[in-house]
């Protein structure tokens, strides 16, 4: 083996390990709090502590989860809001993606370079005005208000912008001279062929809908209205922090996530595939 395969060989090693040992400190906290919620009072005050439970037959930390908050109202509500948040981003984002990248218009690259600015700008700072947008509107306790501040996403519209543009316009301009409007050519060809990409993209904003707390907690006032994650920080107490009881609401809550995941994998890999194939 040459010196320069051999380098490369270690070099290849070296990357692997290193992304390994991310991904182990990425995941740890996902395992343990899975782990966690099947474990009892006394296995958290052992000392040491312990990374395994006794039994994974220790369910009671679910059932006094469910006995002190409502999680099955909380569950619905939090889909309800992600649902609708994440259809209405995924639409706007389509539209204004397909007008950024097949016309033609006054100081497009400019509104295009507005739009990626927004995406620098933290969402902490837009909280003040849009709860007073919201209140005026008269949303409060609504699915319509914990939701409406996600209608519209900078890199939903990036990253489908640069879907479209990997389509020759000749397809479009063949389109017309046939009598295929531009809704059509939406419909039938540019949505069809973009379909990894748009799964990816609504996974990755409907778990961020999902996981929102800071949000839902302020434009909420009543617990029939509260989301998962609110309810989640609901079973602790100045009294008692129930480590056991907050982890099993935890691992509740990663249900959902964890079954979008595995129902549109194949979709997610052909997106990353093409676009590693692109790039």
């Amino acid at each position: 083996m040459s010196g320069m395969k051999r380098r490369q060989l270690w070099g290849g090693i070296a990357v692997q390990a290193a992304a390994l040992a991310l991904g182990l400190v990425i995941i740890f906290p996902i395992v343990y709090g899975i782990l966690g919620a099947f474990k009892s009072p006394a296995e958290f005050s052992a000392y040491p502590p312990t990374f395994w439970p006794e039994s994974f037959a220790y369910t009671r930390n679910f059932r006094d989860a469910f006995a002190r908050v409502p999680f099955l109202r909380f569950g619905f509500n939090s889909l309800v809001v992600a649902f609708i948040g994440t259809v209405m981003r995924l639409l706007f984002a389509v539209l204004a993606a397909f007008a950024f990248a097949f016309y033609d218009f006054r100081c497009k690259n400019a509104l295009f370079l507005a739009v990626l600015a927004t995406m620098m700008l933290p969402g902490d700072t837009l909280l003040v005005t849009n709860f007073l947008t919201v209140s005026r509107l008269r949303l409060l306790d609504s699915y319509l208000g914990m939701a409406i501040t996600s209608f519209v996403g900078a890199t939903q519209m990036f990253m489908l912008r640069q879907s479209f543009l990997t389509f020759p316009r000749e397809l479009k301009d063949a389109g017309q001279v046939d009598g295929c409007g531009d809704l059509r050519f939406l419909a039938t060809v540019l949505l069809p062929m973009s379909k990894p990409v748009l799964v990816t993209l609504f996974v990755q904003s409907f778990v961020t809908l999902w996981n929102a707390y800071l949000w839902p907690l302020l434009v909420t006032n009543s617990n029939h209205m509260r989301t998962i994650q609110v309810g989640i920080t609901m079973i602790t107490s100045f009294e008692d922090t129930n480590y056991h009881l907050v982890l099993a609401g935890v691992a509740l809550s990663l249900l959902p996530s964890f079954l979008l995941f595995i129902l549109l994998r194949r979709n997610i890999q052909r997106n990353m595939t093409g676009g590693a194939l692109v790039g």
